[in-house]
């Protein structure tokens, strides 16, 4: 039965991927980012404690090239950091506001999971200029994070709050900053075009 599932999801895998070679071949869905902007408060004080988080240098280059086995990695790391970490906000678990940190404890918030995605990814080899943390709007005006993942075939979303690894253009946020994807210790703007952006955010 295992057996038959596993092969029913490559199947399925291979069907999207077949799909996708498509659908974005002419035109993968990337973002438009911009110029320099301000660095998110929680990432700037990660980084005075973990600097090696802000001093990963990716040359410019086309992004990693999404195959099958690639594309079941994110897929499970997705699922497996929504799984295994529970959410708890920053004032529940440090008693302050946005403390971006890895959520080692067992617990964390948005941005706690996109940095366990991102460091289980980057471990796996993906280039650092392909996993960029994103601040994102929610419809409902909140801000929240998502990682970003750079690929051959688009730009795809990993959420806390979606079980489904998404094309950023299909999720309903309005996009407003990243990582730059040559220095993570720089952030851009991101030209959405869906939603009006606003100057500040978490």
């Amino acid at each position: 039965m295992k057996k038959l599932a596993k092969n029913l999801g490559l199947l399925a895998i291979s069907a999207l991927l077949g799909a996708w070679g498509t659908a974005y071949a002419a035109e993968p869905a990337f973002m438009h980012t911009g110029g320099r902007t301000t660095q998110p408060v929680g990432h700037y004080e990660l980084c005075q404690k973990l600097p090696q988080e802000c001093n990963q240098r990716t040359p410019k280059q086309a992004p990693i090239e999404l195959t099958r086995k690639l594309w079941a990695t994110i897929v499970n790391i997705n699922n497996s950091v929504n799984t295994r970490i529970k959410p708890l906000t920053d004032m529940e678990q440090w008693g302050k506001e946005e403390v971006w940190s890895y959520p080692d404890t067992g617990f964390g918030d948005c941005e706690d999971y996109v940095l366990e995605k991102r460091r289980e990814l980057t471990n796996l080899g993906v280039p650092a200029g392909d996993l960029l943390i994103t601040v994102v709007r929610r419809p409902d005006g909140e801000g929240h994070a998502v990682l970003t993942v750079r690929t051959s075939l688009g730009e795809f979303i990993l959420d806390n709050l979606e079980p489904k690894v998404l094309s950023w253009t299909d999720t309903d946020y309005t996009y407003l900053k990243r990582q730059s994807d040559e220095n993570s210790g720089a952030w851009v703007t991101i030209n959405d075009g869906r939603g009006e952006t606003v100057a500040s955010v978490r």
